[in-house]
């Protein structure tokens, strides 16, 4: 409503069909602008909306606000050419070609919405799963730049802005708090926390075939706040790894002079890691995460892992107060990791520990099925439930636990997929 207001406060007339068309651009405009801060916001690693909300909620907000933004974009640059166009009686490519040559910063804009649109293309998920993850992550730094040229030219180029004063104060003041916040949380805050936490890799302990956990060593770690169930951005000041940030969990509660973290070899960064020498320097970003204890709302909490997802598991199942129940899915009895603490907390807590292993089709029946939950987990729609997995996996378990009784609001999950 406020965008639609600020292109009503200044368009005075709107006279025949070229007019309706660029009105309707120009609204596009000030929505793709005002959607495009929104959606970097929702990156800058906020640490209350971290929190509160979880970052795999906020990606897929992301994800989805992205379709969004540039398809407000595109049909912005299309109405306002084709109004223009129409209101000077001549072709829409004639008018493209006009406006890039005289306009100012059309012909930046242009470019950053062509960026915007690739930086689109290879978020799709298709394109996704064929791109490793470090490619993906630095491709996204194109978002900034495309930010930057398409705010020089809303100014610049918007009706709305050239004689409104307010307007372009109120306006620049949002992306500057937008890339103040991008600033400080994903670039400052990581240095200072580097020079405060002084982190070190203390050893590295195999865990399973494939399967090892860095422990992790440093000053002052309580002022962290990190808790059971999150996740930090590791850098590794070693060759290779240095330049790129990547997301692994906690796999047990952190301590004041440590973490753990627990790494599957699935990539060339994460098979890295199993090179690591004793005393590399670290730097981490965060902790990020909602899928913590402050989640839990009843006694009773059924905790489900599939393979790499047992490790944020592992810290809750450790951490969690009340009755637990933990479901763990693995190919085969090899691929489970930490049997001997699992057990070894089960017994200290009296906890119910469930390994599910092999083929849906070995098995012959789906274990996790609706039926299957219910007739293992006694009361199982008064749980509360956290599940961590691969997507097809997690999303299966998701689908069941709602077919079984157990609220959505119940339902703790989020998936660390780039």
């Amino acid at each position: 409503m406020a965008t639609v207001g600020l292109w009503w406060h200044g368009t005075p007339a709107v006279h025949g069909a070229g007019g309706w068309l660029t009105g309707a651009g120009e609204i596009l405009g000030l929505l793709a602008g005002y959607t495009v801060a929104v959606l970097v916001a929702l990156m800058a690693r906020i640490p209350p909306l971290e929190r509160g909300i979880g970052a795999d909620r906020l990606a897929r907000w992301h994800a989805m606000g992205g379709r969004y933004a540039i398809g407000l974009i595109v049909a912005h640059a299309v109405a306002i050419t084709w109004g223009y166009a129409v209101t000077a009686h001549q072709s829409v490519t004639r008018q493209a070609a006009t406006m890039l040559g005289s306009y100012p910063d059309i012909l930046a804009a242009t470019v950053g919405s062509l960026l915007l649109v690739g930086v689109g293309i290879v978020s799709a998920r298709a394109a996704r799963r064929k791109l490793r993850y470090e490619t993906w992550y630095y491709l996204h730094f194109f978002t900034y730049i495309a930010v930057a040229l398409g705010f020089s030219h809303q100014l610049s180029d918007g009706v709305e802005f050239i004689g409104n004063a307010a307007a372009r104060v109120a306006w620049t003041a949002m992306y500057a708090a937008v890339a103040a916040a991008i600033a400080w949380y994903r670039f400052i805050t990581p240095a200072r926390q580097a020079f405060r936490h002084q982190l070190r890799v203390a050893a590295i302990h195999w865990e399973a075939p494939g399967v090892v956990s860095v422990l992790i060593t440093g000053r002052h770690l309580d002022e962290l706040r990190a808790e059971p169930g999150q996740f930090f951005r590791w850098r590794f000041l070693a060759r290779g790894l240095w330049w790129t940030s990547t997301p692994y969990s906690l796999s047990a509660p952190p301590r004041d002079d440590l973490l753990r973290i627990t790494v599957k070899a699935a990539g060339g960064h994460s098979r890295a890691l199993f090179g690591l020498r004793k005393g590399t320097r670290v730097i981490s970003e965060g902790p990020y995460g909602a899928m913590t204890t402050a989640a839990q709302r009843s006694r009773k909490v059924l905790l489900i892992a599939g393979g790499a997802g047992i490790t944020p598991m592992r810290a809750l199942f450790e951490a969690l107060p009340g009755d637990l129940t933990l479901i763990y899915r693995a190919t085969s009895p090899g691929d489970i990791v930490f049997r001997d603490e699992l057990e070894q907390i089960a017994s200290q807590r009296g906890a119910r520990l469930w390994f599910i292993t092999g083929s849906r089709a070995g098995l012959g029946r789906e274990p996790l099925s609706a039926d299957q939950l219910s007739r293992h987990i006694p009361g199982l729609a008064g749980h509360d439930a956290y599940v961590c997995g691969p997507p097809g996996m997690a999303e299966a378990v998701i689908d069941a636990l709602r077919e079984a009784g157990v609220r959505r609001r119940r339902i703790h999950h989020e998936s660390f997929e780039f």
